[in-house]
C-alpha cells in the first residue's frame, strides 16, 4: 500500500451512526445496538492467538485437548483452557469473539480480526526454535491483507472513516526474551545487555505501531509484559522454585521504555490515543493477594510435567487440574481463563495503576 492509498485510509466503514461492525447482515441488529466499538483487530503472540498457527508447520500449537477444555466448542488452538485476555475484552466492548486471520474472511471479518501467532515476536528472528511462526511484521502485512478485502466489499471512504474509531490490541514482546536473548542457541545476549535490547525492541515496536498508525489505526492498547520470571517455566529452572528476579530485572526496561516509547508517539502522532495495560502490577498484585482473588495455586501449572509442571508444557490428552479457577497458571507459561478474565475486566474499567492514561472502556468512549 502506498502513501496515498494510506491517507485515503484514514476513513473506515461509516455504515451506520451507531457501532455496528464493519459490515453486518441479517440477525446482527443486537450487535449493533451494543458494540461501543466497530471492530477490534488484535496482535500478538501465544497469550492472545486463537488459531492462526493451527494449519502451520510449527511446534507452537494448541488446538488439541485438553487446551480448550472449558471452551465451548474445545480446542480452538488457543493457549488456555478458555477465555484468553482479548477475548473477555472483546465481550465487555459488545462485540462477538473476534475470530482468527487463518478462518476469516467476508462477513467473518465484521467485528475484526486476531492476527496473533504462538512463538511470534517483535523481531523477526525470535521464536525459530518452533519453525514456524507469524512475526508482528507479518502480522501487519496480513492486517494490510484485510483492508484490501474491506475495501474491495466496502469502498476506500467508507472503509476509513470509522477505522480510527476502532480498537488495536497489541501486545508483544514476550518471545523476544522467552524464545530469543533466553534461550541458548540464541547469541542475543552475547551482543546486548539487558538495557540495550530493551532499546533495540522499542525502536522496532516503535516503528511497528507507526505502520498500523499510517495505516489508519488511532486508537492503541498495549499490554506490557508481567513478571517473567514467576511463570512455571522459569521457576522449573530453580531448585528452589522461586521467582527469578534476574529475569524480571531483565525485562523490566522492555516495559519502561514502551510506556517512554507511548509518550513520544502521543506527541508526534496527531489523532492517537493509547490505553497501556499495565501487566506487571496486576501479575505482582495478584501475586500478593493470591487468595483473596479465590486463587489457591500461585507456583505451578495445572497441565505439564517436570517441576512445577513447567518443564515439559501440556501434552496431548494429558488430564489437568480438576480445579482449574484455583490455579494462576495453566501450562508452563500461560494463564488460566479465571485469570484471563481477571486481567480482561480489569483492563477494560480498572484505575490508573492498571490501565493508563485511559482503560479501554474510556477509550472506546473517546
Amino acid at each position: 500500500m502506498g502513501f496515498k492509498f494510506c491517507s485515503l485510509l484514514v476513513l473506515f466503514l461509516s455504515l451506520t451512526s451507531n457501532n455496528a461492525g464493519l459490515c453486518y447482515g441479517q440477525g446482527d441488529e443486537d450487535a449493533r445496538g451494543k458494540a461501543m466499538v466497530p471492530a477490534m483487530f488484535v496482535f500478538g503472540d501465544s497469550l492472545i492467538d486463537n488459531g492462526n498457527n493451527n494449519d502451520l508447520p510449527s511446534l507452537a500449537k494448541a488446538n488439541y485437548l485438553p487446551y480448550g477444555i472449558d471452551f465451548s466448542g474445545g480446542p480452538t488452538g488457543r493457549f488456555s483452557n478458555g477465555y484468553t485476555m482479548v477475548d473477555t475484552i472483546a465481550e465487555l466492548l459488545g462485540l462477538p469473539l473476534i475470530p482468527p486471520y487463518s478462518e476469516a474472511s467476508g462477513d467473518q471479518m465484521r467485528f475484526g480480526v486476531n492476527y496473533a501467532s504462538a512463538a511470534s515476536g517483535i523481531l523477526d528472528i525470535t521464536g525459530r526454535n518452533f519453525v514456524t511462526r507469524i512475526p508482528f511484521n507479518q502480522q501487519i502485512k496480513n492486517f494490510e491483507n484485510t483492508l484490501d478485502q474491506l475495501t474491495d466489499r466496502l469502498g476506500a471512504l467508507e472503509l476509513a472513516q470509522e477505522l480510527s474509531r476502532c480498537i488495536f490490541f497489541v501486545g508483544m514482546g514476550s518471545n523476544d526474551y522467552l524464545n530469543n536473548y533466553l534461550m541458548p542457541n540464541y547469541d542475543t545476549k552475547n551482543h546486548y545487555n539487558g538495557q540495550q535490547y530493551a532499546d533495540l525492541l522499542t525502536q522496532q515496536y516503535s516503528q511497528q505501531l507507526t505502520r498500523l498508525y499510517n495505516l489508519g489505526a488511532r486508537k492503541f492498547v498495549i499490554a506490557g509484559l508481567g513478571l517473567m520470571g514467576c511463570i512455571p517455566s522459569i521457576l522449573a529452572q530453580s531448585s528452589k522454585g522461586v521467582c527469578s528476579e534476574e529475569v524480571n530485572q531483565l525485562v523490566a526496561p522492555f516495559n519502561t521504555n514502551t510506556k517512554v516509547m507511548i509518550n513520544n508517539l502521543i506527541r508526534n502522532l496527531p489523532g492517537v490515543r493509547f490505553s497501556y495495560i499495565d501487566i506487571h502490577n496486576m501479575f505482582q498484585d495478584l501475586l500478593a493477594n493470591a487468595r483473596s482473588y479465590g486463587f489457591s495455586v500461585v507456583n505451578r501449572g495445572c497441565c505439564g510435567i517436570g517441576r512445577n509442571r513447567g518443564q515439559i508444557t501440556c501434552l496431548p490428552m494429558q488430564t489437568p487440574c480438576p480445579n482449574r479457577n484455583r490455579y494462576i497458571f495453566w501450562d508452563a507459561f500461560h494463564p488460566t481463563e479465571a485469570v484471563n478474565v481477571l486481567f480482561g475486566r480489569k483492563a477494560f474499567n480498572g484505575g490508573s495503576d492498571v490501565a493508563y492514561p485511559y482503560n479501554i472502556e474510556q477509550l472506546a468512549r473517546l
